[in-house]
């Protein structure tokens, strides 16, 4: 999907009557800055590439899930109560950031606790879920408060509601952060996918 609506993109910023029939046809769904920019549908393809290719399958798809809820979260509530909270950067507000916390909670509780066991029979060998009901302090952790694995672990309700706060604080501070201008589509999954990961390889 990502090619050929990349390549209509170009092909309608060369060509202005390929231009006119595309908005013609699909203006409706297009944002302002979709008419003389790139579709942000690109953006959203390619970050959704990039996290199911590299990350491990939960997380690519918790990545994903929190683009999708997150970000409409933040859009909704901070045009709603973003002025009367303080602002996170141009754009951005507390109100907007704290919706978008929530939601993550929320919705990795769903993923994890609900809809991902689910697909247990695949949760296996290459394919399988980087984050297994279990969190562990790290080696160095452990050795300084002098605790062994199973002291040092959390399995079950109390590290699925660990997971899913990591996963609002990740969703919120990747809805917030500026990468170069970027859109959105593309940075909230990545930046998502990459802290989902990096927490996980450090606890899971």
């Amino acid at each position: 999907m990502l090619i050929p609506i990349f390549l209509a993109d170009i092909l309608r910023h060369r060509y202005w009557r390929v231009n006119r029939f595309y908005i013609r046809c699909l203006g409706a769904f297009m944002r302002e800055s979709e008419v003389d920019g790139y579709n942000g549908v690109i953006s959203y393809l390619l970050g959704a590439w990039l996290v199911m290719r590299w990350c491990p399958k939960d997380v690519g798809v918790m990545s994903i899930l929190l683009l999708s809820w997150c970000d409409t979260a933040a859009s909704t509530f901070g045009r709603l109560w973003g002025r009367y909270t303080p602002a996170i950067r141009r754009g951005k507000s507390l109100a907007g950031s704290i919706a978008a916390a929530v939601t993550g909670v929320v919705t990795a509780a769903v993923w994890w606790g609900v809809l991902g066991p689910m697909f247990s029979a695949y949760n296996t060998g290459e394919h399988a879920f980087a984050f297994q009901d279990t969190l562990t302090l790290p080696l160095q952790a452990r050795d300084a408060l002098g605790l062994d694995v199973k002291q040092a672990s959390l399995t079950g309700y109390w590290a699925l509601g660990i997971m899913s706060v990591a996963a609002g604080f990740i969703a919120s501070a990747s809805e917030a952060i500026d990468v170069f201008g970027w859109d959105d589509n593309l940075t909230i999954p990545v930046l998502s996918g990459a802290g989902l990961w990096a927490f996980l390889k450090v606890f899971g």
